[in-house]
């Protein structure tokens, strides 16, 4: 081991990573136990809390119990107990167990809020790494002995290696393999989540509510007074004059729902006040190769599999552990990145393959395919819960 890390302190000893929410603290964390000197930058001015819950199923529940993290996930785990479907009036068709929809296994998977997850991940590494808040990468110079970083703040530094990890938008794609259109998979749906009042009083469930090609839910991660609320609509083609103009989401979004019964007025109304929408487009990300020179990308970065699979932080978790295991015990950051997307690429599209454009079935575009969705709920009620393959297919090799 000593004899690896000293040919890693030599040749690419200096690690930067862009992005600290899911995928850039677990590689930080990883990195630092094999002995790399690593720094993260992230342009919020701290680690990101609240948000909505993500789940962590089948191989990336070992990569949080080797970090020592499960305990404390366990702990904020919500418990979701039953998702409701209801009608166009809002009449029930169906309340199931959560993992009856997922493929997840009872008792195993974890569903915590995407803050608290993070908090975990950095509570994990911050004494030990560097973390640079406030700022991003403005431009990198890849070059022969060492990627030179010119941060936004005015700064330069020489890293051997350079990671993105910064998401399904990633800057840091962007600056080395050029324009998001490139690798940008648009599945037919836009979405805006926000927090608003629990007017119906729900705890540890959720609502969705559904005609052709608009859904609506709500989604209570406990017993407090707010929820979250989910406005889901297909649309032929990606909304981009909507993506840096929150005025023209909201409106967007409202005139998509207009004249709807239900809670639908009242969500509308909260979303179009609510101070922490999230809107975005429901899509993945395809690319050929996820490295290039001494920069590589992890997570949503590389081959987000969107929302819909609920597998996007599974595959940023498997990810960062894989990378930093190849990148400690390979001679040299090309073949640690062959090794890598060697080892991953599968996993990441089998679970990118969990849902195909326009065929989201939750949220159906058809009458005919809502039909078919009502029928499925209501049989999933006597079915028993299984573990989807997906989620376990890949083997993690022991810690070195």
């Amino acid at each position: 081991m000593a004899a690896t890390l000293d040919a890693k302190e030599e040749h690419m000893g200096k690690v930067l990573i862009s992005g600290a929410s899911i995928a850039g603290p677990a590689l930080a964390y990883w990195l630092n136990r094999y002995g790399f000197d690593v720094t993260v930058v992230e342009k919020a001015a701290t680690i990101r809390g609240g948000g909505y819950p993500v789940d962590i199923r089948g191989s990336a529940l070992e990569v949080v119990r080797r970090m020592g993290v499960h305990r404390a996930l366990e702990q904020a785990h919500v418990d979701s107990r039953r998702i409701s479907f209801l009608d166009p009036d809002g009449g029930l068709i169906a309340a199931i167990d959560p993992q009856r929809l997922t493929g997840g296994a009872q008792a195993r998977d974890l569903e915590v809020r995407r803050g608290d997850l993070t908090e975990a991940l950095y509570g994990a590494v911050r004494d030990d790494v560097e973390f640079l808040f406030g700022d991003s990468i403005a431009a990198l110079d890849d070059r022969a002995d060492g990627v030179e970083v010119t941060f936004r703040g005015g700064t330069r530094r020489v890293f051997d290696v350079v990671v993105g990890a910064d998401g399904l938008h990633s800057h840091t794609r962007g600056l080395v393999f050029g324009p998001e259109e490139r690798f940008h998979r648009y599945l037919g749906y836009c979405f805006a989540g926000f927090t608003m009042p629990n007017h119906l009083g729900l705890s540890h469930e959720g609502v969705i509510w559904n005609v052709p090609g608009r859904a609506a839910a709500l989604y209570a991660v406990g017993e407090g007074d707010t929820v979250h609320g989910f406005l889901n609509f297909s649309l032929d083609e990606p909304p981009f004059h909507a993506f840096r103009d929150p005025a023209a989401q909201r409106e967007l979004v409202a005139s998509t729902f207009a004249g709807d019964g239900w809670e639908i007025p009242r969500l509308v109304a909260a979303m179009r006040t609510a101070d922490d929408l999230f809107f975005d487009v429901v899509s993945q990300i395809r690319m050929p190769r996820w490295s290039s020179g001494r920069v590589a990308l992890v997570g949503d970065a590389a081959a987000a599999p969107s929302f819909l699979t609920g597998q996007g932080t599974s595959v940023a978790l498997v990810g960062a552990y894989v990378l930093a295991r190849e990148l400690a015990n390979r001679p040299g950051h090309a073949a640690a990145f062959d090794a890598y997307e060697r080892r991953t690429r599968g996993f990441a599209e089998l679970n990118q393959a969990l849902v195909s454009e326009g065929d989201a079935a939750l949220f159906p575009r058809t009458a005919e395919a809502l039909a078919r969705r009502d029928a499925m709920v209501r049989g999933l009620t006597a079915l028993p819960s299984h573990e989807r393959p997906e989620h376990s297919a890949i083997t993690l090799d022991d810690v070195a």
